[in-house]
């Protein structure tokens, strides 16, 4: 039965593009079951998602067969991205500041992030250190504005339009408020965000 529980998990629930190391705990040694006529027939209750540990119900579907839940512990190996250097909160998230590696995402309750178009455009919700497994948790919304970008400022004077360069002090998507500070003054100013690369200084 503990070799049929595994055997059914690494067929029917490994990881495309990943690798599975199940291990079955010892049954209870007070169990008198009688032989099954009849091929075992496995399962998991409720079709639950894999974690560290599971249960495998193992059947015997004859009148009056037995099942019996089997205890596997696991280890669901795949490439995750992970950070290669601490991140802070609304910094952009590149190639370079991201790699791949083989982990165990059994105990993930919250997923993983595995590939880097996943990550385009967003940044932290959260100070992030190195070598964190990504989770889609971790990440905001995409960033139409990043901090330390250069952005083109525009502030309405009385009618007229006024155009600077800044540079922006917070990040967010459009129609976020954020600091910027004018490149040529230092004058830190506060704006919404317009666009990429592009925000309204407030009055």
């Amino acid at each position: 039965m503990r070799a049929t529980a595994v055997d059914w998990l690494q067929q029917h629930r490994t990881l495309p593009g990943g690798r599975m190391t199940a291990e079955a705990s010892p049954l209870d040694s007070r169990l008198q079951l009688a032989d099954c006529a009849a091929p075992l027939e496995v399962s998991m209750p409720g079709n639950r998602r894999l974690t560290a540990r599971v249960s495998v119900s193992v059947h015997c579907p004859v009148t009056g067969g037995w099942t019996v839940r089997v205890p596997v512990r696991l280890k669901m190996l795949t490439n995750v991205l992970v950070t290669s250097r601490p991140l802070a909160r609304g910094d952009g998230i590149g190639a370079a500041d991201v790699h791949v590696e083989e982990r165990d995402v059994a105990g993930l309750a919250y997923g993983y992030v595995a590939a880097l178009d996943q990550v385009d455009g967003r940044s932290p919700a959260r100070p992030l250190n190195a070598g964190t497994v990504l989770t889609p948790g971790m990440l905001a919304g995409r960033q139409a504005v990043r901090t330390g970008d250069s952005v083109s400022m525009e502030a309405s004077v009385e009618g007229v339009t006024i155009h600077a360069d800044g540079v922006a002090m917070g990040a967010g998507d459009t129609g976020s408020r954020i600091k910027v500070r004018n490149a040529s003054s230092g004058k830190v100013l506060d704006a919404i965000v317009s666009g990429p690369g592009t925000v309204a200084v407030l009055p």
